[in-house]
């Protein structure tokens, strides 16, 4: 599978992050309540954010989210072997600026993210820290299920994470239950 993709939805592009993102990425990570439900709170300081940068540009497999209307960076995304599953692919690392919350571009995000993934492997993992509730709420109503929590060396050090599975036929059943409505 091809982990950094060009990916394009109605309302967003997702491309492979570069050098050149740090400032328009850091931009739309720098509002303190993107991070206040995550372990990383202070990740909206600059100091903070250019290790987490480049920790993502060195990682591979992340992707800018660009909303298509404004043609600015709103967020990012990440393919990536989990440690445990090294025949499966995981997606996360996933944050939006907070204008773009409560509304379709999660979802816009993920569906083209999934179909991507999806186009080879069955499955898709999310890991999750147990604390993240949004996170645990957003990935869950994608029709993930938690199958367990175990420390994983995920971001360069162990600790717990829940890990949700979402196969390929929960996420067509959900799709068309949505096209439905």
């Amino acid at each position: 599978m091809n982990l950094n993709p060009h990916l394009a939805g109605p309302t967003l592009e997702l491309r492979p992050l570069a050098p050149g993102d740090r400032d328009a990425l850091h931009a739309a990570a720098s509002d303190p309540e993107t991070w206040a439900g995550h372990p990383a709170k202070e990740r909206w300081k600059r100091e903070t954010f250019d290790s987490y940068f480049d920790f993502l540009l060195a990682a591979g497999g992340t992707l800018v989210a660009i909303d298509r209307a404004s043609s600015r960076i709103i967020g990012a995304s990440r393919y990536y072997v989990p440690p445990d599953r090294p025949d499966s692919i995981a997606i996360g690392f996933t944050f939006l600026d907070r204008a773009f919350w409560g509304g379709r571009t999660n979802l816009e995000l993920k569906r083209l993210m999934l179909g991507h993934a999806f186009a080879d492997f069955p499955e898709v993992w999310f890991h999750i820290d147990p604390t993240n509730l949004r996170s645990q709420i957003a990935t869950s109503r994608l029709g993930a299920v938690h199958v367990e929590t175990k420390d994983l060396d995920i971001s360069g050090k162990p600790a717990p994470w829940m890990c949700l599975r979402l196969d390929r036929t929960a996420w067509e059943r959900l799709l068309a239950e949505r096209a439905g409505t």
